[in-house]
């Protein structure tokens, strides 16, 4: 298992974070689950790696200067390739790597993506890890060569 730390290159702003914890409550709230304020906070805080919304915050609010951009964020909405199948989405969580060149994203397919290519078999995936560079496309390949992720980031 790689261990990841939390850095402040995948952060984004204060307010985004906020809008995060917001949007958490909502989309829970729409299928009968309520999460306080405070809660939603603190799950905010822990898809970044982040101990707590505090200590979050506290990175958070430390300067932008020599930030890199991540190239997705928590909450967007992304397509692209997953072991060659088309996929929509959302990023569900995203932590840098220690290595500072690749990030561990969570991805939730708005339909499932069947990851065996067998008239006979099937596989459905409605969500998965993976490892991303910055241009969102895994390091990691197919059989075939191709990577196993890619996201459609219109770089």
């Amino acid at each position: 298992m790689t261990r990841t730390v939390p850095t402040q290159t995948t952060l984004p702003t204060l307010t985004e974070l906020k809008s995060q914890s917001r949007r958490l409550r909502e989309a829970l709230e729409r299928f009968g689950n309520r999460l306080g304020h405070s809660a939603a906070l603190e799950a905010v805080a822990q898809q970044y790696g982040y101990r707590d919304w505090n200590t979050l915050r506290a990175a958070a609010d430390r300067p932008m200067r020599n930030r890199p951009k991540a190239p997705v964020m928590p909450g967007d909405t992304v397509s692209g390739q997953y072991l060659g199948q088309a996929f929509t989405g959302e990023v569900v969580a995203l932590r840098q790597l220690q290595d500072g060149a690749h990030y561990r994203v969570t991805l939730q397919f708005d339909a499932p993506v069947d990851v065996v290519k067998f008239d006979s078999f099937s596989a459905l995936r409605h969500r998965v890890n993976a490892t991303i560079d910055a241009r969102g496309i895994s390091p990691q390949h197919t059989s075939d060569g191709q990577p196993q992720l890619r996201l459609d980031l219109g770089h």
